[in-house]
C-alpha cells in the first residue's frame, strides 16, 4: 500500500484496489445471535456462515482474488496427468524460490502429514520456534514431540519486539548437541499461534547455520510467508534495499523443504511441498497420489492452480502484500488508543485481543480466550477464533497444557473488508471492554479427543450471555 498523508492528520491505511464483485452480508439482531451461538456450542467454527455479519475466523482460503486470477482460472487444462496447468505452478513456484522438485498437495496440513510421515519416527523431537496446531498433531500422530525454542519475548504481550518469531538458537544448539534424536529443525513465518509474528531474515540464517554444522534438515512453513516478507523489508535494517523477490530467495535459500497452504500464501486453495535433495523428494513423491492425488493435480483443482500461480507472482508485488499488515496496524493502534488489551506489535493474519488481560477475572481453566471470543460474536455478529487453552490438546494422562497465551483472533482477509467494518468492530470491542465483567468462563459440553476446538462444545458456566444482551438492549437499543 502507499505511503500516502492525509492534510488532516488522520492515520488510515489507504487501499490500492478497488472493489469490483460484492457479497451481501447480513447482521442478525443480538437476540438471534445468542441463539445462533448457543446452537454452536459456544465455539465460533461450528456457527452457519448465514449467522456471520464478519467472518474474521481464518484468512484460509478466503482472500480476495484478482482480476488476473480469475482470467486465469479460465485457462486451466483439466488433463488427469500431464497438465500444461501444473506445469506452469512448477515454473513459478521454482522460479520464486530457487527450489528444483515440487509436489502438489490439497493444502498446508497435508503437506504436513507428506512430510512428517516421512520424517518423523517413534522418540523423536522437533525443534521449532513455535507449534501450529496441526503441526504438533501430525508429529504427535507419528510418535514424536515438539520442543518450542521462541525467545522469551515471544510469548510475552507487552514487549515491542520487531521479531517476536525468531528461534532461541541457543536453546535449538543445547537440544542438537544432547543425545535427542532431532531428524529436522521447522521455522514458521508469521508464527500463527503468537499474533502473526514474523522471525528476521537474520535469524533464520542463524538457524541454517546449526543445522548446517548438525547435519539435520531445515523446514519452513511458508503458509504466512507473505506477511513475514513485509516485515522482514519494513523491520530488519539488512532487508531494507533489497526487493520482496529478493527477500524471498533469501528466505528460501536457507532452507532445505518449504511447504506452504497455497489457501494463503498464492491466494487460492491449495498447497504445495519444495525440496532441494532429490532422495527426499523421491520418499515424499508415493504419498501424494496415496493421498492426495495425481502427482500433476495432488487433490487441487487446475483451476485454483491457475489462481495460486498469479497469486503467487502478485505476492511479490509490495502493495499487494502490504494490505493486510497495514490494515492490522490500523486495527491494533486504534484499539490500543482505547485502552484495549492487544497483541503488539502488530503482526501478519490479523488483530490479537490478549484475552489474559481483557477478561482477567476468568481463570484460565474456564477458557477465557473462547469465553470472549463467544462473547464478541454476540455483541457484533464478528466472527474470531480462539487461540488459546481451547487450542491445545490433553496429555496421554488427560492432563491439560495451559496455553502460554489466551488470544482472540480477528483475521482481516487481504482485500476482503473495508475500513467502516473494520471501524465498526472496533466500536463492539471498545463496548465489550467496557462491559467484560458481565463475560462469564466456558466448560465443555463434547470434548473431541483430537483437534478439540475444532468441533468440540461448550456451554457457560453462568448465564452471563444473557446478561450481555441485556446489557447491550439498555445501551443499545434496538440496533442491531
Amino acid at each position: 500500500m502507499a505511503n500516502v498523508s492525509f492534510y488532516g492528520g488522520q492515520q488510515y491505511p489507504l487501499e490500492m484496489h478497488k472493489v469490483r464483485i460484492i457479497q451481501k452480508l447480513h447482521l442478525l439482531p443480538i437476540e438471534e445471535r445468542l441463539a445462533a451461538i448457543k446452537g454452536a456450542g459456544y465455539n465460533s467454527f461450528l456457527l452457519k456462515n448465514k449467522d456471520v455479519f464478519l467472518d474474521m475466523l481464518t484468512d484460509s482460503g478466503v482472500n480476495a482474488m484478482s482480476q488476473e486470477q480469475q482470467a486465469a482460472m479460465l485457462n486451466a487444462d483439466d488433463a488427469y496427468a500431464g497438465s500444461a496447468t501444473f506445469y506452469r505452478l512448477e515454473s513459478k513456484v521454482t522460479e520464486l524460490f530457487g527450489m528444483e522438485y515440487f509436489l502438489p498437495a490439497h493444502q498446508g496440513r497435508a503437506c504436513e502429514n507428506i512430510i512428517f510421515s516421512t520424517l518423523v519416527n517413534e522418540g523423536d523431537t522437533i525443534p521449532m520456534n513455535y507449534h501450529f496446531t496441526t503441526t504438533k498433531a501430525h508429529i504427535v500422530a507419528n510418535g514424536g514431540e515438539v520442543a518450542e525454542y521462541l525467545r522469551p519475548e515471544g510469548i510475552d504481550v507487552t514487549v515491542h519486539h520487531p521479531f517476536k518469531g525468531n528461534m532461541d538458537t541457543d536453546q535449538l544448539r543445547a537440544l542438537l548437541e544432547s543425545d535427542a534424536s532431532v531428524p529436522v529443525v521447522r521455522m514458521e513465518a508469521g508464527t500463527n499461534l503468537i499474533g502473526g509474528q514474523p522471525f528476521s531474515l537474520e535469524n533464520l540464517l542463524e538457524v541454517r547455520a546449526l543445522c548446517d554444522e548438525f547435519d539435520v534438515p531445515l523446514v519452513l512453513d511458508a503458509s504466512l510467508l507473505q506477511d513475514n516478507l513485509y516485515f522482514i523489508k519494513e523491520r530488519e535494517e539488512q532487508a531494507a534495499d533489497m526487493t520482496i523477490r529478493e527477500i524471498a530467495l533469501a528466505v528460501a535459500g536457507a532452507c532445505d523443504i518449504f511447504y506452504f497452504s497455497a489457501r494463503k500464501l498464492g491466494f487460492g486453495r491449495g498447497g504445495g511441498i519444495l525440496l532441494r535433495d532429490e532422495a527426499m523428494y523421491k520418499r515424499m513423491r508415493g504419498l501424494v497420489p496415496m493421498f492426495e492425488g495425481f502427482l500433476t493435480y495432488g487433490g487441487m483443482s487446475v483451476r485454483e492452480m491457475e489462481a495460486i500461480t498469479v497469486g503467487l507472482e502478485e505476492t511479490m508485488d509490495y502493495d499487494m502484500i502490504s494490505h493486510g499488515p497495514q490494515f492490522i496496524e490500523y486495527t491494533v493502534r486504534e484499539m490500543d488508543n482505547r485502552g484495549i488489551p492487544v497483541v503488539k506489535p502488530a503482526g501478519g493474519l490479523g488483530a490479537h485481543l490478549n484475552a489474559m488481560d481483557f477478561v482477567d477475572h476468568i481463570d484460565q481453566r474456564q477458557y477465557p480466550a473462547g469465553a470472549l471470543n463467544a462473547a464478541l460474536y454476540i455483541a457484533s455478529g464478528v466472527r474470531g477464533m480462539e487461540r488459546g487453552t481451547m487450542s491445545e490438546e490433553r496429555d496421554s494422562d488427560g492432563v491439560e497444557p495451559l496455553a502460554n497465551m489466551e488470544l482472540v483472533r480477528l483475521a482481516l482477509p487481504r482485500r476482503v473488508f473495508t475500513l467502516s467494518q473494520v471501524n465498526y468492530l472496533i466500536d463492539r470491542v471498545e463496548w465489550l471492554y467496557d462491559n467484560r465483567e458481565i463475560i462469564g468462563g466456558l466448560e465443555w459440553e463434547e470434548e473431541p479427543e483430537i483437534l478439540r476446538f475444532f468441533y468440540g462444545r461448550m456451554r457457560p458456566t453462568s448465564d452471563w450471555p444473557a446478561e450481555l444482551v441485556a446489557k447491550f438492549r439498555e445501551d443499545f437499543g434496538d440496533s442491531l
